[in-house]
């Protein structure tokens, strides 16, 4: 049990600071080539955004959960709080700005369920300092937070100062896959980098279990107390105070990878704040976007806590 993380029977929310985008989704036989105009084979709209979909996996799962935030005043950020709204997650601290539109992520989507993702930051840009100090009393009750890069650094360390300051416990995904800070490591209790993220902020060529292991080590060594490494199907890699050890991934067939790693972590989020070991949350994680995984769509995909078999 990680020290320090109250129940959520105690009323206490997890509070995820980051974006909120609509996402475009395109279906595609493969990646097109360059100069290439490839016939895709379905589109949908659907909400998404690192930040709201890590809310509405902590909602989903049973979680009290407030998200702080940005969208435009425009159509996509009402249907995106709407959304937000119906999921349970507490919108009171996601303004609604006029000088930007709201953020959108085009999504290319693989027959065989690989994505790629091309972002247009919009309203997240403009998500500042100020906003973060706004929402401190409401940080400072929280039972953690859950912080991620799609919204401006300078947010994103505020944010993590002022939970610090309070005694919260800081979980952060390091997405999109950039250069930390030095400021940054010295306040990260839980850090759940993919392999690709894991290898930007190693040097380090994370392929598989073993070489997971040497950056989770890394990552630790430069100031993260608790490192899970997510591996796709291969698993995922911890490392905390009992040291490094491995948990295979469920066998599932993808249908669609978007929102795996964001389900995963608002499951995690919610089995520590019952009391779950991290080996134990690491699991549930694992059992929630092995579900996700097999569904089309960002936060349409994230299931139900209900539909989870042990």
């Amino acid at each position: 049990m990680m020290p320090g993380l109250p129940a959520v029977a105690a009323g206490r929310p997890v509070v995820v600071v980051g974006s909120l985008n609509m996402d475009l989704v395109f279906r595609v036989p493969r990646m097109p080539v360059a100069g290439e105009t490839l016939q895709g084979h379905g589109y949908v709209t659907a909400p998404g955004g690192k930040g709201a979909n890590q809310a509405v996996a902590c909602a989903r799962m049973g979680c009290a959960v407030a998200l702080i935030g940005q969208t435009g005043q425009d159509g996509y950020g009402d249907a995106l709080c709407a959304s937000l709204r119906a999921n349970g997650v507490d919108i009171a601290r996601v303004g609604r700005t006029a000088a930007a539109a709201t953020g959108v992520a085009v999504i290319l989507v693989e027959d065989q369920g690989r994505n790629r993702i091309v972002l247009a930051a919009g309203a997240n840009g403009l998500l500042g300092a100020a906003d973060i100090d706004a929402a401190g009393a409401l940080i400072a009750t929280a039972a953690l937070l859950i912080v991620q890069l799609e919204v401006p650094l300078d947010a994103v360390l505020q944010a993590m100062r002022l939970a610090a300051a309070a005694g919260v416990p800081v979980l952060l995904n390091p997405a999109p896959a950039q250069d930390l800070p030095e400021q940054f490591w010295p306040l990260i209790d839980i850090l759940v980098p993919n392999e690709s993220e894991a290898a930007l902020l190693t040097g380090l060529d994370v392929t598989d279990v073993p070489s997971a292991c040497l950056a989770a080590a890394r990552l630790h060594a430069r100031g993260a107390r608790r490192v899970l490494v997510t591996l796709s199907d291969k698993g995922v890699v911890l490392l905390d105070e009992h040291g490094a050890r491995h948990l295979p991934a469920r066998a599932v067939s993808a249908v669609d990878t978007t929102a795996a790693g964001d389900t995963f972590i608002g499951a995690l989020a919610t089995a520590l704040c019952e009391g779950q070991t991290l080996d134990q949350a690491a699991a549930f994680g694992q059992s929630a976007s092995a579900l996700c995984v097999t569904r089309a769509g960002a936060q349409p995909s994230i299931p139900y806590r209900h539909e989870l078999t042990p």
